[in-house]
């Protein structure tokens, strides 16, 4: 059975705060359900961090890949 999460959980999970998550449900990087309020589906918020391992998102509208560079 899939869980439903609230924005204040997927927020949790995600280590940020609520308006991020609204936000990456604006610009349709996390579908979301609403139903009284918004909702996701956690295996969706699952996939999510797995697609987006490794980029930065602190533009949602400029997604970089994070370049680590190696120390000598």
């Amino acid at each position: 059975m899939d869980e439903l999460l609230t924005v204040k959980q997927v927020s949790q999970k995600l280590k940020g705060n609520p308006n991020q998550v609204y936000d990456l449900h604006k610009t349709g990087l996390l579908k979301g359900i609403k139903l009284g309020c918004l909702k996701f589906r956690a295996i969706t918020v699952d996939n999510f961090m797995a697609k987006y391992e490794g980029y930065d998102l602190s533009d949602l509208k400029n997604i970089i890949e994070i370049n680590y560079q190696k120390e000598d």
